[in-house]
This record gives C-alpha cells, sequence and structure tokens, in this order.
C-alpha cells in the first residue's frame, strides 16, 4: 500500500520512500519520462512535485496488472516475460546468480518453471513486477 503523500508536494526521494522504489530509478529513469509531471517548486536544492500528478503517471505509464499463473503449468522464460514484463534475459542472468530459482524442469530445449515457482519467486523480488519496468 502506498502512504499518504505530503499536501505540499513531494521531493524524488520521498516520492521513492512511498512507493517503495529506488530513488536512482526515479531520478535517472522515471522523472525523464515524458509523462512525468513538471515541478512545482522547489524545497531546498529539491525539486518538488504534486503528489496526485506523480500517482498518476506511475499508474499510466510505470505499473502493470498482476500476472496469473496456473500453479502446475509450466513456463518458459519468455512467457514470464510476456505476461511479467520481467525480460527473459533478466531472468536467466537472474537464475545465474541465485536471484531467480532453478527451473522446475529442463527435459526440453527450454528452462521451465511451474506456476507456483514462478508466484513465489516475483513476491520475493524487491519490488513488485507489476509496479514498474526495470
Amino acid at each position: 500500500m502506498v502512504d499518504t503523500p505530503p499536501t505540499d508536494g513531494e521531493t524524488l526521494r520521498e516520492i521513492a520512500a512511498r512507493h517503495n522504489r529506488a530513488y536512482d530509478t526515479l531520478r535517472a529513469q522515471w522523472s525523464r519520462h515524458p509523462a512525468w509531471p513538471a515541478p512545482i517548486g522547489k524545497r531546498g536544492r529539491s525539486y518538488i512535485y504534486d503528489p496526485a500528478a506523480v500517482d498518476t503517471a506511475i499508474a499510466e505509464h510505470f505499473t502493470r496488472g498482476t500476472a496469473t499463473f496456473e500453479s502446475g503449468r509450466l513456463y518458459t522464460a519468455r512467457e514470464i516475460s510476456e505476461l511479467t514484463g520481467i525480460s527473459a534475459a533478466t531472468i536467466r542472468a537472474d537464475v545465474s546468480r541465485n536471484r531467480w530459482p532453478a527451473p522446475d524442469d529442463t527435459s526440453q530445449m527450454a528452462n521451465r518453471w511451474t506456476g507456483t515457482t514462478i508466484t513465489t519467486a516475483l513476491a520475493g523480488r524487491r519490488h513488485d513486477p507489476r509496479t514498474a519496468k526495470d
């Protein structure tokens, strides 16, 4: 759940904390998106943004719907990517770095994971895969 934003505007650091995102993601990626709202002023050296406009931009451009996986079905990295927005290359890299579980099935040409394994892996990620594209 996103905390209630301040009424006078908020800095990128405050936005990052409220949305449980990395400050660098907001500074280097989200705030450079054409749909990101213009600052409404400054607080010290930091620009402040209208919380309602920020929430609208995040909802329209940086969130995804919840992906639903059938618990016993096997999915390839490409299928996971299509449903979550996490690239297949990221999944493969995360497997090699022990940040994603090993495949449940390796008998085919492509590694495959069950829906249950995927759901568990997504729940353990730092961010909800439906909230932002990283």
